[in-house]
């Protein structure tokens, strides 16, 4: 905790610390980027070395700091040879392109004459050399090829044509200083004639960044400078070589180093930051930290303190001692490699409030369960968690953990719920017979074909005029009883199979989704009976569960109801569930829907009579109790309730006096007195918010469960639809012949599959069982306004 918000970050204690390390930080990153750019990669730290003492400290600025500077000569020197060896070998192939063009035998360079249009004339008239008195010049060097047009453009307009320039590409690409790119250099060579044509080549020589060399005017002498330039580049060439393997030799030592120099300074620099949060006593003697702290983890701190103290030679023993305090603790929820998947889509909602009621033990079993009923196929269901187990089994191995793709690295974190949902997809494709769209006979059809066959007029004729035929359950024989387990496959080949599956699932994911709610609404028992709220199981959940059970529970009992009292022989006169529960709120009985059983509507009367009465008790019950409460005569302070498991710890700490805490704070023991100063209009603007969202949303959550039938047939009939594309047409057109031509075949199949019903389909899933569990489920119990405790840590993921 910050016990100095108003001091400055530049006037705190140990500023200097922190500014050390930052400069040791600024070191570092000089060396690293030495490193990324000779191609070295700087490794992970071996081990996990402890914060350096002081003098420790100064030894690694001092290492780093020499290492640093060797560096910067030894690269520095590089360069200069580098691109004095560029220098020389351009200046060579200067010497060697001009020699072609100015050991002709006429001299070029000199001033065209006016009437020379022929670029088969001579520049000059071999008969007139005797006769000049006036030299001819050169200007030699290399040019960038993209500037090569426009130099000789302005060459000549500026020169007016006294002058004759050639351009020829050097042999070799060179590297361009500037940039670092590997450029094939433009070597130019222009005569002229007339020291103040000269000047103006120069001049724009030197606009467009040209490295003009000095060209020797004989032959001789152009001899003798390239034979220099020969010894002089290999001369180079050796030197370079050695500084390049000393280079190589101060890179090796940064490689083993510097991975454990910024282990050890990122941990000195964040013990800094932690104790210029802490506070100083009146003498200046000793450092003073308010920290939260799980009572689990007390006697640790303890001994890591007495540890510390003793280590550091110091005569004054390190202590803890407890403080009251006002503030909501953060929450610790301690989890492993299996829950932290689950308890990271709880969080996403919002971190649990202190000791609040955690969704996420639940969510274990719920969330992958919801979405296998979306997601049921036992093929679909066997890949999804082979894929999880096989991240699950090599979960350890470095290649995985350390991806840098962020999408593998989430489905990575989530394997094991992934697995979960991978393998109650399998369960539910049982139950729904469904394997890649293809029913499995586990066990034998209850429905026989051939005692309807031999029990009916099916005569040949008869077979001839009717593709489908209607199996009786009423005849004797026909329908044995339900199939043990899951859907009859024989439901895969009927007609009204669609029909069959639509009422099944629809009337599954109702009952579902009551259930589901219902058991939100009930663990908000261990909310109220935590935090002594006793009133709120009466006035709140007793209505909440009155509503709910009284119309939709109800619902759920006619469909169960209606299941166990119609067969196959009186099947057809069923009534509708859906026209009584309209019936129901309407307060009537319609005379073409018979009743389920004697004394219906007033039944049906009564429940919502009860659950209309529930409605003022949740909107009015909290409020009037209040209200009551805080008018009611005091004959004292009340108890203190007890802070809880977590609670905040003091460092070096005189008893019952807090650095942050107030006077009034520690005397009433760190509760607080909202209960003295309740707005009551608050309050009940509070509670009619809440009462509006429950009865409203009892309805809508209802219907939102209905998302489990709906992408339940989704997926079946994609899966139906993607084997009737591609592998029956395989088959049916193929004949069952040619085994070859069926691999791409299967290989789109297969691809398909894993594209659109695994992966877009899964997420599809996965999104909505999310959705039911933030919305439909913890909105019923689960506040979610907590903070997460973040404790001092030394892992790379608590100071990268």
């Amino acid at each position: 905790r910050q016990l100095n918000p108003k001091v400055s970050a530049f006037q705190r204690r140990f500023v200097g610390e922190v500014r050390r390390c930052e400069e040791m930080e600024k070191t570092f990153t000089f060396l690293q980027q030495e490193l990324r750019g000779a191609g070295r990669v700087l490794g992970p730290c071996p081990d996990s070395p402890r914060a350096p003492l002081a003098r420790e400290a100064l030894r690694v600025q001092e290492q780093s700091e020499q290492l640093a500077q060797e560096l910067r000569e030894v690269s520095r020197n590089r360069a200069s040879l580098r691109g004095r060896l560029r220098d020389l070998r351009q200046y060579l192939h200067v010497l060697r392109e001009g020699q072609r063009f100015t050991s002709l035998p006429a001299p070029l360079g000199s001033p065209a004459r006016p009437r020379a249009f022929s670029d088969r004339e001579p520049v000059l008239d071999p008969s007139l050399h005797q006769h000049l008195d006036r030299k001819i010049n050169f200007v030699a060097g290399v040019i960038h090829p993209w500037r090569v047009s426009a130099f000789e453009r302005l060459l000549w307009r500026a020169c007016r044509g006294y002058l004759v320039a050639s351009f020829v590409e050097m042999p070799e690409p060179m590297e361009d200083p500037a940039t670092g790119e590997s450029i094939t250099w433009v070597i130019f060579l222009i005569s002229y004639w007339g020291e103040q044509i000269g000047q103006k080549i120069r001049k724009i020589s030197d606009c467009f960044h040209c490295h003009v060399y000095p060209y020797p005017e004989s032959d001789a002498s152009r001899e003798d400078t390239m034979s220099g330039l020969h010894s002089q580049i290999q001369d180079l060439s050796v030197v370079l070589e050695e500084t390049e393997q000393y280079l190589v030799q101060v890179l090796d030592k940064v490689v083993v180093a510097l991975p454990t120099w910024r282990v050890q300074v990122q941990k000195m620099k964040a013990i800094y930051l932690v104790l210029n949060q802490c506070s100083f006593d009146v003498t200046e003697k000793c450092l003073i930290a308010e920290v939260w702290c799980p009572v689990r983890d007390l006697t640790q701190v303890q001994d890591a303190l007495r540890q510390g103290s003793y280590k550091s030679g110091s005569s004054v023993e390190c202590f803890v001692q407890r403080i009251p305090t006002s503030e909501s603790p953060p929450t610790l929820i301690r989890t492993n490699k299996f829950t932290a998947g689950f308890q990271s889509i709880v969080d996403a909602y919002g971190v649990a409030s202190y000791q609040e009621v955690n969704p996420a033990p639940y969510a274990i079993i719920t969330f992958p369960f919801i979405f296998a009923i979306m997601f049921g196929d036992v093929g679909h269901g066997l890949l999804m968690f082979l894929f999880a187990l096989w991240m699950v089994l090599y979960e350890n191995s470095p290649s995985l953990r350390q991806a840098s793709n962020e999408i593998w690295l989430m489905f990575f974190e989530g394997r094991y719920l992934i697995m979960l949902m991978g393998a109650f997809s399998i369960y539910t494709g049982f139950i729904y017979n469904e394997c890649f769209s293809k029913a499995t006979v586990i066990f034998p059809s209850a429905w026989s074909v051939a005692t309807m066959a031999n029990h009916s007029s099916w005569s040949s004729a008869y077979l001839a005029t009717h593709p489908s035929l209607t199996l009786d359950p009423n005849v004797t024989g026909v329908f044995q009883g339900p199939y043990p387990f899951g859907i009859d496959p024989i439901w895969s080949l009927a007609t009204n199979h669609l029909n069959f599956l639509n009422s099944f699932k629809m009337k599954m994911s109702v009952v579902l989704g009551i259930v589901h709610m219902g058991f939100g609404v009930m663990l908000g028992v261990f909310n109220h009976v935590h935090f002594q709220q006793r009133h709120r199981l009466v006035l709140e959940l007793l209505p909440e569960m009155v509503f709910l059970l009284a119309l939709f529970g109800y619902l759920v009992f006619l469909i169960f109801y209606k299941w166990f009292k119609f067969s196959a022989t009186n099947s057809l006169v069923a009534p509708s569930i859906l026209i009584h529960f309209i019936d129901m709120f309407l307060f009537t009985s319609n005379v073409d829907n018979l009743p389920l059983y004697q004394g219906q509507v007033p039944v049906q009367t009564v429940l919502v009579v009860l659950a209309l009465a529930s409605v003022p008790v949740l909107l009015l019950g909290t409020p009037l109790y209040l209200c009551c409460r805080r008018h009611a005569p005091r004959t004292g302070r009340p108890a203190p309730v007890a802070a809880g498991e977590q609670e905040p710890l003091l460092e070096g700490q005189e008893a019952g006096n807090s650095v942050n805490a107030t006077k009034e704070d520690v005397e009433s023991g760190g509760h607080s007195h909202d209960a003295e100063h309740l707005d009551f209009a608050e309050v009940f603007m509070h509670q009619a918010i809440h009462t509006i969202e429950y009865c409203l949303g009892c309805v809508s959550n209802t219907a939102s469960y209905l998302r489990l039938w709906a992408l339940s047939l989704a997926h079946a009939q994609l899966s139906e639809v993607l084997w009737t594309m591609v592998m029956r047409n395989g088959f049916v057109r193929l004949s069952y012949a040619g085994g070859v031509v069926l691999v791409p075949v299967f290989a789109a199949f297969a691809v398909l599959t894993v594209a659109i019903l695994l992966v877009m389909e899964g997420l599809s899933a996965f999104l909505h069982a999310l959705r039911l569990h933030w919305v439909e489920f913890q909105n019923k119990f689960y506040v979610g306004a907590g903070y997460k405790l973040c404790p001092f840590s030394f892992t790379p993921d608590a100071w990268e």
